[in-house]
């Protein structure tokens, strides 16, 4: 079937609704299967989802090669930033974790890459899809009851409101997922009352390969090493004090973030426009449903801490392609589910505790545990056996790895 807007086919091998970071990667990691993929997405023609925007997107070295041997990382226009080095201190506690890739044989922990960059590679690949149909701008309604090992699924688009069919549905939609609320899957929240401001920064002192995180009890202040000369800023701040950043001209700003900081990257001087985003975590009780299966954030959204977002939502999704390239046959079967749960567990469990208990243990004032975080510190920048753990986790390789992600295509 021909990439396009065809709306005449109204059944499909797999449906993905959502056609942000995952979505779109789990199409193009399908593609060789000879399935017929349909994917829904909110945004029209021409115009990208609102998540492919100025956040930079830190890609680690297992998800830099899987999408190089899907051929997305080929696409970029724009030179990405080398993480070559790490450094992380909190506020008030004594100590820092220092890592260094050379230090465990590798050129890099990986690579930073604009969202709007990533999302137009994205779409090149997409165009190049030999069994893709685009719904778009598309909304799904809701399920019927379903037929014949099939999903129903209502939706409606400029043409109004169709039904289509799929063995297997995929909810790519997002932390508000509404196909996960539509299969009764419950989601545990939780509110960590701050706000992250993202933004481009330029200082005195241009990107070496380091990637900088300063942690407070207001969240993480992050800089990270873009490929145009700017670093990607991340600054987390109090809910009840976004208002007020927000309302911050840009020397302000900058002086505000430069305090909490400090100097090892220079004076700052500039930043781009800022946008602001609630941090909340979402983790849906399970991941699957007769015929449908969770990925990315619908499946799981995590605490900015440690950038495990995405890096965790592609595994999901190239561990589902490889299971469904194992039952082609049909899609949707129970063992293709069954297996897609199994799998995930432990990266999905441990990526998870790690992020959330770090964004915990960080944010809280108790006296007793700076002392323990300050241990902690030392330890992590001392201890190789740690290291060596964190290294493997912000390299991506945690659990059961799918195979492209161990697979060193460089573009």
């Amino acid at each position: 079937m021909p990439n396009n807007d065809s709306r005449s086919l109204r059944s499909h091998d797999v449906l993905i609704v959502g056609g942000g970071l995952v979505g779109a990667s789990l199409a193009i990691a399908l593609d060789e299967l000879g399935l017929d993929i349909g994917m829904l997405e909110a945004s029209p023609a021409g115009t990208p989802p609102a998540v492919f925007d100025e956040r930079n997107l830190s890609f680690a070295e297992a998800t830099v090669n899987a999408l190089a041997a899907l051929g997305v990382m080929q696409q970029l226009r724009n030179p990405t930033g080398s993480i070559q080095r790490i450094h992380v201190s909190r506020a008030g506690d004594f100590g820092r974790i220092q890592l260094d890739a050379s230090d465990h044989r590798r050129e890099e922990f990986g690579r930073v890459v604009v969202a709007r960059d990533f999302g137009d590679a994205l779409e090149t690949r997409l165009l190049q899809l030999k069994s893709l149909t685009r719904y778009r701008p598309a909304r799904f309604i809701s399920l019927e009851s379903g037929h014949d090992g099939a999903r129903v699924v209502r939706i409606a688009g400029e043409d109004g409101e169709q039904t289509l069919h799929a063995r297997l549905l995929v909810a790519a939609d997002g932390a508000r997922s509404m196909v996960r609320t539509a299969l009764n899957i419950d989601a545990d929240e939780h509110d960590y009352g701050q706000t992250l401001f993202v933004t481009r920064l330029r200082s005195q002192r241009p990107p070496d390969g380091t990637a900088y995180e300063r942690l407070t009890a207001t969240g993480p202040t992050a800089l990270l090493p873009r490929g145009d000369g700017y670093y990607g800023l991340v600054h987390g701040v109090a809910r009840d004090e976004a208002d007020a950043v927000a309302a911050l001209d840009e020397a302000g700003f900058l002086a505000r973030v430069q305090a909490i900081f400090g100097w090892r990257a220079g004076r700052f001087l500039s930043c781009g426009q800022r946008s602001a985003y609630p941090i909340i975590g979402c983790v849906a009780q399970r991941l699957v449903a007769p015929r449908a299966v969770l990925v990315g954030n619908a499946a799981q959204s995590l605490h900015p801490v440690g950038a495990q977002g995405f890096n965790l939502g592609l595994r999901d999704a190239l561990t589902l392609a490889e299971c469904i390239a194992a039952h082609a046959d049909d899609p949707g079967t129970d063992a293709v589910l069954s297996q897609y749960a199994q799998r995930r567990q432990q990266d999905r469990e441990r990526t998870l505790a790690f992020s959330d208990g770090l964004a915990r243990l960080t944010a809280s004032a108790a006296p007793l545990l700076r002392p323990l975080r300050s241990a902690g510190l030392v330890m992590g920048d001392s201890q190789a056996w740690l290291q060596g753990w964190l290294v493997g986790g912000a390299m991506g390789y945690r659990g059961d790895v799918p195979k492209l992600c161990r697979q060193r295509t460089r573009p």
